[in-house]
């Protein structure tokens, strides 16, 4: 969602920070930022609106709140004015009620809320400068001063409106329009001048004498009921439709407009109203008119919802230490009502924030304003138990070294066959419509094909091996097959590895934990020791390890020989720190620990 530094500041009478800063707090407090650009004089931040708040902030004034919570900066008094208004004062400016000449025809479920407004007297012709640098700014082209209009409210409030010539709607004062499903057969030229085929499954709008489709339901509107330069009244929509129908819609009619987004995220349908009413003030102020009514057909309004939590909830949750005054704090700048007993609050959940429909929902919104950086951090608790490898990885890695090792080349061959023991229920294909019982067909084909080509390639003896799953009767089995020139070789992973299950267990020491490594240099030291004969060397390695300190990330032995009644054994040392540039004093003094352990014990150092 491109926001428009601009447009924003009109939502406050005290100058707004610069855009990076308005950038810094909604990115640790509401939403990423994808981008920041100049539009002339403007800043453009390209919001990105995650989907459970795309009902109420794919618009200038849902991030102008955002913004007010976070910094603590009060809306405007005209912004409080126009969009706090209660329900008696909204329906009273609009005139719901006021337009029995209008006839609203709700017939589709989809639609739980529909407003025809009749404005009587504009003047279409182009667009104030102000609007038209607004609009250009996040990537919109002006049209005339009631399309401008409808979409200007569109992008301030979040409310999609679309605006019809009335003479399409019917004659004289009496006008027919609503929604509904289509019918077999219809089809529309929408406003960008393409046809589309309708089907029973897509709402419409329609309306006049003929019912005829007016436009596509929350998607696009149909180019013959479009305001030309020769309209004089016009009737607007603002309604509340199913987002997965509308969804459904664009999808199947690869139509996808800023209307459908914002009605696929199910507005609230108090929007309309506030919708509405912004787009006929732009009306009057650019195109003149008169309001001369609003139809209405609504379902039951949803009953009022309230949260109740505390400041200990947030601290339990959160981890937090907050207290009731901070959560007070933050309901009054979220501008939420709430009332408070004790340590408790109950909070009144505006209409047009449905994603708040339980208690750690309002944790959230608490944690979020708050910071989450004020919430302590902790270590994860160590594992109950002891880390145990997987059987099956363990085998399966092991295999996988060993034929590399042996110059093959690992391939995956497809899970499907023509035939098994195993229909898919879910067919990816006509021809494959089983799970294989075997690697070897899809093995063979693999060695074929590559060997068509193995002068390419380079390789005179060709290896190939897979490590799988198959499905024989009831059973899952996992087995390894192996491709050379002397054909295919199929076994269980057990067996391959060493034909002695027992040998799967005795695996176990041998799996490398693995973990990450360091950034800075690491510092090599060479020991050699003469020791009696005989002398296991892995435990003069252990002695080694023991003295060498913290730093030492690996040691090995590299070489030995024996003369006489000694040997000589040649071990490399390497000294790595995580979290600073070892110097040669770091590795010196873990070696002389070293050198000081083993001439105790009675070695020499060579």
């Amino acid at each position: 969602m491109k926001i428009s530094r601009e447009w924003l500041q009109t939502y406050f009478d005290t100058p707004l920070p610069a855009a990076d800063e308005l950038a810094r707090a909604l990115t640790f407090h509401a939403f990423e930022i994808d981008g920041l650009e100049k539009h002339q004089e403007d800043d453009v931040l390209d919001v990105k609106v995650t989907p459970n708040r795309g009902h109420d902030c794919l618009c200038h004034l849902g991030i102008a709140r955002e913004i007010s919570a976070i910094l603590s900066m009060t809306l405007s008094d005209d912004t409080m004015s126009r969009f706090h208004l209660d329900i008696a004062a909204s329906r009273a400016a609009l005139k719901i009620g006021h337009a029995p000449h209008i006839i609203v025809k709700k017939d589709a479920p989809s639609c739980s809320r529909f407003l025809a407004a009749h404005m009587k007297g504009v003047k279409v012709g182009p667009s104030p400068e102000w609007l038209v640098k607004r609009l250009a700014a996040i990537g919109q082209r002006s049209i005339n001063t009631i399309v401008d209009a409808t979409n200007y409210a569109m992008f301030s409030t979040g409310q999609p409106l679309h605006a019809f010539d009335a003479r399409t709607l019917g004659s004289g004062d009496s006008f027919i329009v609503g929604p509904r499903m289509a019918r077999a057969g219809e089809t529309l030229v929408a406003l960008d001048g393409k046809t589309y085929a309708l089907s029973p499954e897509r709402m419409v709008i329609a309306g006049g004498a003929t019912d005829a489709v007016l436009g596509i339901a929350g998607v696009k509107g149909g180019k013959d009921s479009g305001v030309t330069d020769t309209t004089t009244d016009i009737i607007i929509e603002a309604a509340t439709f199913d987002g997965v129908s509308v969804r459904k819609s664009a999808r199947a009619l690869e139509l996808r407009t800023d209307a459908s987004q914002r009605f696929e995220q199910q507005l609230s349908p108090v929007l309309t109203e506030r919708g509405l009413l912004a787009c006929i003030e732009l009306i009057r102020d650019m195109a003149g008119g008169e309001l001369v009514g609003t139809a209405e057909a609504s379902a039951a309004p949803e009953p009022a919802r309230t949260i109740v939590t505390s400041a200990a909830s947030v601290k339990r949750l959160l981890g937090m230490a907050v207290t009731s005054d901070d959560v007070g704090h933050v309901l009054t700048r979220l501008g939420f009502d709430y009332a408070r007993e004790g340590e408790r609050f109950s909070v009144q959940i505006p209409p047009e924030r449905i994603d708040l429909t339980i208690e750690e929902d309002m944790i959230e919104e608490i944690g979020r304003i708050v910071g989450y950086d004020a919430a302590p951090s902790s270590e994860l608790p160590p594992l109950p138990q002891k880390e145990t490898p997987n059987r099956t990885f363990a085998a399966a890695e092991t295999l996988r070294q060993r034929y590399a090792a042996q110059g093959f080349s690992e391939v995956y061959t497809s899970v499907f066959a023509e035939k098994g023991d195993r229909a898919v229920l879910n067919k990816v294909g006509g021809d494959r419509p089983f799970l294989r019982t075997s690697l070897v067909p899809g093995l063979e084909a693999a060695w074929k094909r590559n060997a068509e080509v193995k002068e390419i390639l380079g390789p005179d003896d060709l290896q190939l091996f897979e490590i799988g799953t198959v499905w024989k009767g009831d059973k899952e089995l996992m087995m390894v097959a192996t491709a050379t020139k002397k054909g295919v070789e199929e076994k269980l992973l057990g067996e391959a590895v060493s034909g002695d299950a027992a040998y799967v267990d005795d695996m176990f020491p041998q799996v490398k934990k693995y973990e990450p490594f360091s950034r800075y240099p690491f510092i090599v030291r060479d020991i050699a020791l003469w020791v009696p004969a005989g002398t296991d060397p892995a435990s003069v390695l252990g002695l080694i390890r023991e003295h060498a300190g913290d730093l030492l990330v690996r040691s090995y032995q590299f070489d030995s020989f024996t003369k006489g009644e000694r040997t000589s054994y040649a071990f490399r040392l390497v000294f790595q720190s995580f979290d600073r540039t070892l110097f040669d004093e770091d590795a010196n003094s873990r070696m002389a620990s070293v050198v000081a352990a083993v001439t105790t014990r009675g070695y020499e150092v060579r």
